[in-house]
C-alpha cells in the first residue's frame, strides 16, 4: 500500500487531493467518496454516527482529518461484508431495533468490531461497550439484542 497522500478506503486506494488533508475524514468520505453511511451527529465524537474501522479499530470520522489519516486503511460499513450487514438487519427486524436508522451504522459497526472479536473488554457489559453509540429514538434495549445475538 502507498503511504503519504493516500487512503485504502473499503479495499480501494484513493488519492486524498491536497484540498481535503486538513479536512475532516468523515466529510471525505461523505462528499468525496459518497460513502453515505458515515454520518454526521453530534460532530463531537461523543454519538457514534460516524464509526469507521481505522486500521480495524473502531474510530470516530468527525475527529479525524485526512492528513492524519493518511496511509491507513478505513473500513465503512460499506465495506462490511455483505452477509454480516444483512444479518444484522433481519436482526433488527426481529427484535424492532430500527426506527429513523441514523444510529444504524454506529451500531452495525460496533457489532462487526465486537464480534469480530476485535477487543480486549469483551468481557465488560454491553452497555460499557455500546456507550459512545447514541440513538435518540431510544431503541437501545432492542439495538443490545441485536448485538448480542451477534457477537
Amino acid at each position: 500500500m502507498s503511504t503519504g497522500k493516500y487512503l485504502r478506503v473499503n479495499g480501494t486506494e484513493y488519492q486524498i487531493p491536497g484540498q481535503w488533508l486538513g479536512r475532516r475524514l468523515l466529510d471525505y468520505l461523505r462528499h468525496e467518496l459518497r460513502l453515505v453511511s458515515v454520518k454526521e451527529g453530534c460532530g463531537e465524537g461523543d454519538c457514534g454516527a460516524c464509526t469507521v474501522f481505522v486500521d480495524a479499530e473502531p474510530m470516530c470520522a468527525c475527529l479525524l482529518l485526512c492528513g492524519v489519516v493518511a496511509g491507513r486503511n478505513i473500513i465503512t460499513v460499506e465495506g462490511l461484508p455483505q452477509d454480516f450487514r444483512q444479518r444484522f438487519a433481519q436482526l433488527c427486524e426481529k427484535h424492532g431495533g430500527l426506527q429513523c436508522g441514523y444510529c444504524t451504522p454506529g451500531f452495525t459497526m460496533m457489532s462487526a468490531w465486537l464480534s469480530g472479536g476485535g477487543t480486549e473488554t469483551g468481557k465488560d457489559p454491553l452497555d460499557k461497550l455500546l456507550a459512545g453509540n447514541i440513538c435518540r429514538c431510544s431503541v437501545y434495549q432492542q439495538l443490545k439484542k441485536v448485538v448480542a445475538e451477534l457477537t
